[in-house]
């Protein structure tokens, strides 16, 4: 079994790298978990980070996918696309970075789409998570958000199973899930529920 796990920004480096340098004959599993972060607020919403992050969170993503495709049409393998929350629910003070995810799922939807019209036995498996005990990703949020963050290893072994059987989705925690279906059906209290979790006056700033 061959598995190609990418992660940070040495994935960015990787989708360029890729075309001359790299077979990826036989391979079973590609995994995309790389990400770009930038600070919650309104200061992030510029051209620079939101092309920066669309570079980053998307575009590598569509790259990367792309040159792994024929390997994983020929052994029947996976595609698992590590996005966000932020990819299904619009929230305040993370415009850019929400902007990507969101093309993550609309480009993964309608590639699943595609396959599935081929007859192409590739799976893709889309994992929605929320804030992770990393570091990065707490320093980036402080002061801006009251939303306690999930275990990394419990997280990760979502993801791991999710791909290993093939799940069109997979959702961690599990109540991200009804957060999703509460989207179009109760707009209301899901804006009142964000709204819970944010502290805006530091957010704004």
């Amino acid at each position: 079994m061959k598995v190609l796990l990418l992660t940070g920004l040495g994935a960015l480096f990787f989708a360029y790298y890729w075309d001359d340098n790299f077979d990826p004959g036989g391979l079973d599993y590609l995994v995309l978990n790389h990400i770009g972060g930038a600070p919650a607020g309104t200061r992030a919403r510029s051209p620079q980070a939101t092309r920066w992050l669309m570079q980053v969170n998307f575009v590598s993503y569509v790259q990367l996918t792309s040159r792994a495709l024929p390997s994983l049409t020929d052994s029947k393998g996976s595609l698992v696309v590590v996005s966000s929350l932020l990819g299904r629910v619009p929230t305040s003070f993370s415009t850019p970075y929400s902007a990507a995810k969101f093309a993550l799922d609309g480009f993964f939807g309608s590639l699943r789409r595609e396959l599935d019209v081929q007859d192409v036995n590739v799976a893709i498996t889309m994992c929605v998570l929320g804030l992770r005990d990393r570091a990065s990703a707490a320093e980036a949020v402080r002061g801006v958000t009251r939303v306690k963050a999930a275990p990394g290893p419990k997280a990760a072994l979502a993801v791991i199973r999710g791909g290993a059987t093939r799940a069109a989705g997979v959702f961690y925690p599990w109540r991200f899930r009804l957060l999703c279906l509460l989207r179009r059906w109760l707009p209301r209290p899901r804006a009142w529920f964000i709204r819970q979790e944010l502290n805006v006056t530091a957010a704004a700033a």
